[in-house]
Formats: C-alpha cells, structure tokens, sequence
C-alpha cells in the first residue's frame, strides 16, 4: 500500500470511497441524509482545492481518504473514509499517522459522533482523547477529540551546585 497527497483529480474516487464507507454511519444514526453520503462531485472538487490530506492506493486503486486543513496551530482532520472490504487492516490508522507527521501543528482535532463507538475506540488507540461533546438535542452529540503532536523539550535540570573554597 502507498500513501500520497491528495488531489483535485482524486475527486471522483474519493466521492466513491467516502459513500461506500459512511453508508455504516448512516445505519447507525438512522440518516441517510449526512454530509458525507450527499456530498456532490463538484462540492469535493473544490474542497480539494483548499484542503490537504491523503490517499492510500493498492495498485490503481484508492481504498482510504483522510482530508486535512491548518489553523492556529491545529491540524483538522475531516471525512476518514475507508472503503468497506478494506476495513479493519490499519489504513486508517496509517492515514492519521501520515497526517499527524506531515503537520507542523502542535495539536491534531477531529470529531465524531457519539454512537460511533468503533471510531471513538480507534482514535482513542491513536492517541486522541476526548475534548468537547455537543448534545445534538436527539440523543446522539458530536465528540471533538483532541491529540498533542509536538511538545516543547524538557527543561535540563539545573546544574548541581558545587561547593568552592575560597582561598585568601
């Protein structure tokens, strides 16, 4: 398997990737009508144009997509999208890591929602911890996940004091 950058020219096979894997999360939540499954063509295309992210290729083929964007000293991370026969064998995994080491941010966000208990776990495996919960007022809340990517060095310990004898 290969990562790269994404591309404009990815688009369609992106579109692809992203409704075969959010098909699951629409089952969950009993909405078919979420932001990743009626995404159009054109809509993604111009995302692209402004976002950063990754592929993960087998052969020719695009199984994994992870779209990234840079602010203030945060990596958001959006629409981790693996296609369905492919999942459960570290491609996610693999695309946060790429992202995480790709940013020169000190802190990685992404969200999900609250009954997406496999997500949660797996982010929680990468490192991300619980940050904020939204109540969505019907049951379910957006979980914002937070993970540390660079800290400052440690501070050397001072120097043991040496103690002098003056000589006169």
């Amino acid at each position: 398997m290969v990562l790269r950058p994404i591309r404009t020219s990815d688009a369609g096979e992106v579109l692809t990737v992203q409704r075969a894997a959010f098909v699951s999360e629409a089952q969950i939540y009993g909405d078919p009508s979420q932001g990743p499954l009626v995404q159009t063509l054109e809509q993604l295309t111009a995302e692209l144009e402004d976002a950063g992210g990754f592929v993960a290729l087998l052969g020719e083929r695009i199984v994994g997509a992870i779209r990234t964007s840079e602010g203030d000293d945060v990596l958001l991370i959006g629409r981790i999208a693996i296609a369905p026969d492919m999942q459960g064998r570290g491609i996610g995994r693999r695309l946060l890591a790429e992202a995480e080491e790709s940013s020169t941010s000190s802190v990685a966000e992404l969200f999900t929602g609250s009954l997406s208990e496999a997500n949660i776990a797996l982010y929680e495996k990468c490192g991300y911890r619980e940050s904020t919960r939204i109540d969505n007022g019907d049951g379910t809340a957006q979980v914002f996940m937070r993970k540390p990517l660079r800290t400052l060095a440690p501070l050397a310990p001072p120097a043991p004091l040496v103690p002098s004898r003056e000589t006169g």
